[in-house]
């Protein structure tokens, strides 16, 4: 019986109790035609309630006998007042009772509350996140569990939808499907409803049909449930942390406790339940008992002796596309190209289930290239096209992981205990020894005579002033891919690296790290700080998502901390912190706003904070702050305006009037715009040197006249006959203004990793030739290893261990050990035993009974 059904049958006794009463005492007061018609009530009743019974528990149940006596004795007792027969009115009210009384017992002993539980998947390949929890309720006699796939539309590039798809024939055999039209939840009223796309009319590739978005869902049902389609090994995307469906729903189910902090601190903490993951409980079970090989895959993943190959499992996911749709496709390409001829290794490659979608939606131009691609590798059986709907089979039968580091497939490969190795974008062809430019991830802090590089994440390198021949010096702390540093300036004696996504100082000694200073720890996530400042003995930490200011002071080890006025220095946009460029000058520190004419003042001794409101037009904000002739220079975050700013007297100077064809364009997405032109400027006599940062262009400004005009740095000239240099060139200036007893500025070119002696306005330069002793990176090389915070455990494609080295087992560093990486997954996700389904199920149907 439905809850709801035995709730309606406890309130039908509950009323015929309350009728007994009633009855003995219109009896009593001699009112017999009220006591027949509440007698007559009573059998009525007692036929509704046992019809209820004999519908829900079947015909021949033992209260239902009950009901059958309870009724003949109503009838008895009707019959004996309409003969006006002699009766003891307390013995019919006992017996009455006591007939009811059974009737109650066994209602509340001998039925039981059956709930009905439905699931709405959509997308067959992510029904794994919600089968484990299914097959526990199927299994449960005191539910009904039903699988109603529903369906998805395409989203079109205008927002509207497009194509409707179902996939209710692509789930797993043994799963009894349910037509959704058939199944109409707003009658049924199920007491569970679980939900794996939160996203409602939120999402610009895919939505779910109207009728199932989980405002409409909660309005039938007393609870509704959430489980993520994806794991993580660490970190969730920030947009991810609050959802309107989340106030809507009455659990989350998430991987493991730490994992609360990754969602807004607005949604109540009970309604997370840290039970792991389904899609954790399916692959541990496919591991232990792999499954048959489908026979399309069989020939390819074995060689001419029957021996099998190893299966490299390539995945190609959204985010990555998104990011650098050009590049992805030719890493495509070269991924593909990598493994033709090699009899070997098998290519398993599995694009994300919506991947088409988003080319559709949001990168169209790219989908005939994307087809190519496609068409070439099935055409030219370069290996397996994996479309199948269940991913821990694919899992199951492959050997190691080969993809982008933005995905939850990464978390499943852990679990199984499976090499990951994680493709670096930028890598396009195989690597000769040589040159170190665009083969290696190098991080170069020209702060303090150019003395640091930080290298392949996580190795600090060290160059006499000015030589820029750097050696290995000492390794960072072992998250620094992600949670890196930048060595900013020398404070008597000690070098001091300051977080940019840490919350912690590093004070370097001439051995190496000496100690770590703690911040609080406030936040989770990227983007603590943007680039620190520093004044005589303090360290300024500016922030972004961070909370504070944060100032050391190096001499007593004091820390303070300024919360005032951030909402003028820190704004959102596109659902991130942005922050503007500061400028430490004479005692005071500056931050633009990024957005505004705002600008934010710290007295960096007094810790006194103002602010101030530039009595300019333009609302650019400030991207670069720098000081020349005693006036602040700002270069515009987001438009076409230069500012030059006395801060003493207050006084304003606006310099518009680009050339016609300038424009920028974000890397990220490749979307046009205004934002962040340049990188830092250089002052020579009248002129500033504007180099290009997002630009298609740099400029040069005469602060006399106000013109503008472009300017293409002397090494750029050579090439400007051959070369396209729309979006190509972006470079910064190491300092604004030149030194004594210098006569060219440094200027570094981040298209070509070089830096240059330049004359800015005449035709010269000189390259400065940056070191890197090669061997001595190969020997500090990592290979597996914790990587970053979101990357517990995997080895990075680099100059040494290359996706063709990897292929044939020789990555050097510290080799592949399934155990540590097993441990590394124990500690971020529970259950790891594979009972997350059994352990949400019961704990569902405990509250909900």
């Amino acid at each position: 019986m439905r809850k709801a059904q035995k709730q309606q049958a406890e309130e039908l006794v509950r009323q015929m109790e309350e009728a007994h009463g009633q009855i003995k005492k219109f009896i009593e007061q001699g009112s017999i035609p009220s006591a027949l018609e509440l007698l007559e009530e009573c059998q009525d009743g007692g036929i509704t309630l046992g019809t209820l019974i004999e519908n829900t528990e079947g015909e021949g149940h033992p209260t239902v006998l009950l009901l059958e006596e309870y009724s003949e004795m109503t009838y008895q007792v009707h019959q004996n007042l309409i003969e006006n027969k002699d009766i003891n009115t307390n013995k019919i009210y006992k017996l009455l009772k006591q007939k009811l009384i059974k009737v109650s017992n066994g209602l509340k002993n001998d039925i039981r509350i059956r709930l009905e539980i439905a699931f709405f998947p959509y997308k067959a390949s992510m029904w794994d996140s919600l089968e484990s929890v299914y097959l526990a309720a199927r299994e449960d006699p005191d539910c009904d569990a039903y699988c109603v796939p529903i369906p998805y539309y395409d989203i079109n590039p205008d927002r509207s939808f497009g194509q409707m798809h179902y996939e209710g024939d692509k789930y797993p055999e043994g799963i009894e499907i349910i037509d959704w039209q058939i199944y109409k939840f707003e009658e049924r009223k199920p007491d569970v409803i679980y939900i794996h796309n939160p996203y409602d009319n939120c999402n610009l590739v895919t939505s779910v049909h109207p009728r199932f978005y989980s405002f409409n869902l909660k309005r039938y049902t007393d609870k509704l449930v959430y489980i993520p389609y994806y794991v993580t090994s660490g970190g969730m995307l920030e947009a991810q942390s609050m959802l309107q469906s989340y106030l809507n729903v009455d659990y989350i189910v998430i991987q493991s406790p730490q994992f609360r902090e990754q969602f807004d601190k607005n949604i109540p903490d009970e309604k997370f339940l840290p039970f792991g993951s389904p899609k954790i409980d399916k692959v541990i079970s496919k591991c232990k008992n792999s499954p048959e090989v489908p026979k399309a895959w069989a020939e390819k993943m074995t060689d001419k002796e029957s021996r099998r190959k190893r299966v490299f499992f390539y995945n190609t996911g959204i985010s990555a596309m998104i990011k650098d749709t050009e590049v992805f496709l030719k890493k495509m390409e070269y991924v593909f190209n990598c493994f033709i001829g090699r009899a070997d290794v098998c290519l398993l490659w599995r694009p994300h289930p919506l991947l088409e979608s988003a080319f559709d939606s949001m990168r169209p131009e790219f989908r005939f290239e994307y087809d190519a691609l496609k068409k070439m590798f099935i055409d030219n059986n370069l290996g397996i096209y994996d479309t199948t709907s269940d991913i821990e089979e694919s899992i199951a039968l492959s050997d190691a992981y080969i993809g982008d580091s933005g995905t939850s497939v990464i978390s499943l490969f852990g679990v199984a205990g499976k090499p990951i190795f994680i493709l670096n974008n930028r890598i396009l062809e195989e690597q000769e020894d040589g040159d170190w430019r665009n083969k290696i991830k190098v991080e170069f802090n020209f702060y303090g005579q150019n003395l640091f590089a930080i290298i392949q994440g996580n190795k600090l390198y060290m160059s006499e002033p000015d030589q820029y021949y750097y050696r290995y010096f000492c390794d960072l702390p072992e998250d620094t891919y992600a949670n890196h540093y930048l060595i900013l300036s020398e404070i008597n004696g000690k070098w001091y690296a300051c977080p940019l996504n840490a919350q912690d100082i590093l004070v370097i000694g001439k051995n190496g790290i000496e100690k770590r200073i703690e911040l609080k720890n406030v936040i989770e996530g990227d983007a603590a700080f943007s680039y620190p400042q520093k004044c005589d003995k303090y360290l300024l930490l500016l922030p972004i998502n961070y909370s504070a200011i944060v100032r050391y002071d190096t001499v007593t080890g004091e820390l303070k901390y300024f919360t005032e006025n951030k909402d003028v220095y820190v704004k959102e946009k596109n659902n991130q912190k942005i922050t503007g460029g500061s400028l430490v000058y004479q005692g005071n520190l500056y931050i633009a706003s990024p957005t505004d004419n705002m600008v934010y003042k710290l007295d960096i001794e007094s810790g006194e904070s103002s602010t101030i409101e530039l009595p300019i037009q333009s609302r650019c904000g400030g991207n670069v702050v720098v000081e020349y002739r005693d006036e602040i220079w700002l270069t515009p975050y987001d438009g076409q305006v230069i500012v030059c700013w006395n801060p003493k007297t207050n006084e304003v100077r606006e310099y518009e009037g680009f050339p016609k064809d300038f424009l920028c364009r974000n890397p990220i997405d490749d979307s046009e715009c205004m934002e962040k032109p340049f990188g830092v400027p250089a002052f020579s006599g009248e002129n500033i040197y504007l180099p290009s940062c997002w630009a298609n262009m740099s400029l040069k400004l005469n602060m006399d006249t106000g013109e503008y005009e472009r300017w293409i740095p002397a090494f750029e000239r050579e090439e400007i006959e051959t070369k396209d240099l729309k979006f190509k060139e972006s470079s910064m200036f190491l300092d604004s203004k030149l030194k004594e007893q210098e006569s060219s500025f440094k200027i570094f070119s981040f298209s070509r990793y070089k830096l240059y002696n330049i004359k800015p306005d005449e035709n010269f330069f000189q390259e400065i030739v940056i070191q890197i002793d090669m061997k001595e990176m190969e020997n500090n090389e990592s290979g597996f290893c914790k990587c970053s915070e979101t990357l517990p455990y995997a080895c990075i494609e680099n100059r040494f261990n290359t996706l063709d080295r990897f292929l044939s087992g020789k990555t050097v560093g510290n080799p592949f050990i399934q155990e540590k990486q097993t441990e590394v997954y124990k500690d971020i996700i529970v259950n790891y035993d594979g009972g997350c389904g059994k352990k949400v199920h019961e704990f569902v149907k405990k509250i909900e009974r």
